[in-house]
């Protein structure tokens, strides 16, 4: 399993496949994905999970978290959300949220995160606001 930077374009089809089959693709561009940094997983060279972080200041939010169906229960997200998280907290990030679906709010929890708020709708789905705080870093 190899993590690496990817540009946003190459996230698109394991965004679609995996978090809206029944939207169109454009469905899952986001405004500011030219900005982000995104990161994906390979597989015996195969992309096979993505993720996208976006930065203000030191607040960094998750967008468009998705592992294929084969690929999913293996480890591969949490081993990508916590290199994420790492990184972020070695830059100087100091809040880490993401809106979760609520199918997956347990994957969050168990990285750490909690739930921030009630469970609300996007497009048909049920999330919850999820975040977590790194301590500062000791100099």
């Amino acid at each position: 399993m190899e993590i690496r930077s990817i540009n946003w374009q190459d996230t698109q089809a394991i965004r679609h496949k995996v978090l809206w089959p029944d939207k169109p693709i454009s469905f899952c561009h986001i405004d500011g994905d030219e900005l982000a940094q995104h990161y994906g997983v390979y597989k015996s060279g195969c992309l096979v999970c993505v993720a996208s972080t976006y930065k203000d200041k030191d607040v960094a939010r998750l967008r468009k978290f998705a592992t294929l169906e084969a690929f999913q229960g293996l480890g591969i997200g949490s081993h990508l959300i916590k290199h994420i998280m790492r990184q972020l907290q070695e830059e100087g990030i100091r809040h880490f949220w993401c809106d979760a679906r609520k199918t997956a709010a347990g994957f969050y929890e168990r990285l750490g995160m909690e739930k921030r708020g009630e469970e609300f709708n996007k497009s048909g789905v049920s999330y919850f606001k999820m975040s977590i705080h790194f301590a500062e870093k000791q100099s």
